[in-house]
């Protein structure tokens, strides 16, 4: 979270993810970092015991929310 905070405050696009139970966390660090509404994905909690096959798959279904995040920008 804070990766993607720093690298669109330095004008590099990012997408930052975080899993649905760190929601709260990642609305805290970005108030904190002063961009209270920063555009975040989130995913299923846990990913730990996920095979890389799994993995894969959740990324494969997240690519185009990514894409359209990079795309769209945080304005």
């Amino acid at each position: 979270m804070l990766d993607g905070i720093v690298l669109e405050k330095n004008a590099v696009p990012a997408a930052s993810i975080v899993t649905d139970v760190f929601e709260r966390t990642a609305r805290a660090m970005a108030a904190q970092w002063g961009v209270p509404t920063y555009k975040f994905l989130m995913m299923p909690h846990p990913i730990a015991n996920l095979t890389e096959a799994e993995l894969d798959q959740r990324a494969r279904e997240m690519a185009p929310e990514v894409a359209r995040l990079l795309l769209e920008g945080q304005g």
